[in-house]
């Protein structure tokens, strides 16, 4: 039964594909709401280390695009990892860990600390999520801290191969959530065992 499935949606595939469409699937969209389904109490040390934080033009407006041979070629997985970030910044879970942040133009004034995120990889390879993120932090003085952190999502092969297109939206969003969270657990870490960086 199984087989005569996927069957089924190779064949689909086959048909959507030379008929030259393809089928988007944001995953951003209802990420906000993926989160506030999987918080966790406590999942992060508290910490207040800044007023506001900025997002540059680059990561807020980074697109990514993806197909997978296991669900199919006929789908596009598209990550907005600027939406991404701002759900996950506005997360019970991060406001939990480091208070309400405002989010401000890049490059405005601040009379406190302003966190910065610069995106410098995003991939979804190998069943999961991979991402390159530098972590700013500045005040009137200038930069009192920066540091580049890489982080691997757990791999979501087997919902993907049992879930088909029907959990890869689930896969990707679960696998994203485990490197942002491994980030911002290691940032938090760092963070309050520097001497530069004082409490807002």
């Amino acid at each position: 039964m199984y087989f005569r499935i996927r069957a089924l949606l190779a064949t689909m595939t086959i048909l959507i594909m030379a008929s030259g469409c393809s089928i988007m699937h944001p995953v951003a969209d209802d990420y906000g709401q993926y989160l506030t389904n999987n918080q966790k109490a406590g999942q992060f040390q508290q910490i207040q280390v800044a007023n506001q934080y900025q997002v540059p033009a680059a990561t807020q407006n980074h697109h990514y695009e993806f197909r997978s041979a296991m669900v199919g070629y006929a789908h596009v997985w598209a990550v907005d990892f600027g939406k991404i970030l701002d759900a996950t910044m506005q997360s019970k879970d991060v406001v939990d860990a480091l208070g309400p942040l405002t989010k401000a133009a890049p490059d405005s004034p601040s009379n406190g600390n302003t966190l910065i995120f610069d995106l410098d990889k995003y991939s979804f390879e190998d069943f999961g999520a991979h991402i390159v993120l530098t972590i700013r932090v500045k005040n009137a003085s200038g930069e009192v801290f920066k540091k580049t952190y890489t982080a691997d999502g757990e791999t979501q092969g087997g919902k993907m191969f049992w879930s088909g297109p029907f959990g890869m939206k689930n896969a990707v969003q679960q696998s994203t959530k485990l490197a942002m969270d491994k980030i911002f657990t290691t940032f938090i870490a760092d963070v309050k065992t520097s001497t530069l960086v004082a409490a807002k």
